[in-house]
């Protein structure tokens, strides 16, 4: 991999190490370009915290911390600033004016709950549910329309378990949407690596029909993860095999 724009740091609570432990690791594997985008805190109505995601009042000292190993290794790698956001409608305005007043030059879209997260189940959990499915299908469809969001990070995260004519045509368009938004769609390295329910085969083939670009994202929660060479292999042989269209880099200047 020439370039990783999804690296997370300890401040969500379920990843480790220290920001010039992902870049050194990157450098040594021969990155030229790494992106931090940890999970980005939301301005919940009624104090709601969430359990997963860095809390707002560490959001200024993630920035300089990036901006800081940015400058110091900057003869040998490019780093950039960035956030993993979901698509709420009610803390949108003020996820927008965080990116703004913290100069955020990317955002990853990455729904993990539907709704605005608040008594909704993990996008994870298996579901045989026709209406769950349409309402993940038309949550992430507003948010790429938004154009607010670089790229959309593991968009077959949903567990569908339900019929295969309806995730098929729901897929359909929202590759669909994707492709009419300029939006590249993520092979996600950490669903690779963790063997889980996603890359979901089904969702790829979908995407290749379509033409959509993709890029490769390692979704490192530890320095190690950072684009290890037998996840990057298992992700180009999805890529040969559904005849996806591989974006390396991202033009962030």
């Amino acid at each position: 991999m020439i370039a990783n724009y999804h690296t997370h740091t300890a401040r969500c609570g379920h990843a480790h190490g220290a920001e010039r432990e992902y870049v050194e690791t990157a450098i040594a594997r021969g990155v030229k370009i790494l992106g931090f985008a940890d999970h980005a805190p939301h301005m919940y109505p009624g104090g709601y915290e969430s359990g997963i995601r860095m809390p707002m009042n560490l959001l200024e000292d993630y920035v300089d911390a990036v901006n800081a190993v940015r400058k110091e290794y900057s003869d040998e790698i490019e780093i950039h600033l960035g956030l993993e956001a979901e698509y709420y409608p009610d803390c949108f305005e003020s996820l927008i004016k965080c990116v703004k007043d913290y100069k955020i030059e990317y955002l990853l879209l990455a729904q993990h709950y539907l709704g605005n997260e608040i008594g909704e189940p993990y996008i994870t959990q298996p579901k045989n549910n026709p209406e769950f499915l349409k309402r993940y299908c038309r949550q992430v469809t507003e948010a790429m329309e938004t154009g607010a969001f670089t790229y959309f990070a593991h968009p077959d995260i949903i567990h569908d378990m339900g019929e295969t004519e309806l995730f098929t045509q729901e897929m359909h368009k929202l590759c669909q949407t994707a492709n009419r938004c300029g939006l590249m769609l993520e092979i996600n390295l950490l669903g690779i690596r963790d063997n889980r329910h996603y890359p979901n085969e089904a969702f790829w083939k979908i995407a290749g029909e379509e033409g959509c670009c993709v890029i490769l994202g390692a979704d490192a929660h530890v320095p190690e993860d950072v684009c290890r060479a037998e996840d990057i292999a298992r992700a180009h042989k999805l890529v040969e095999k559904y005849h996806l269209n591989l974006v390396d880099t991202i033009n962030l200047r």
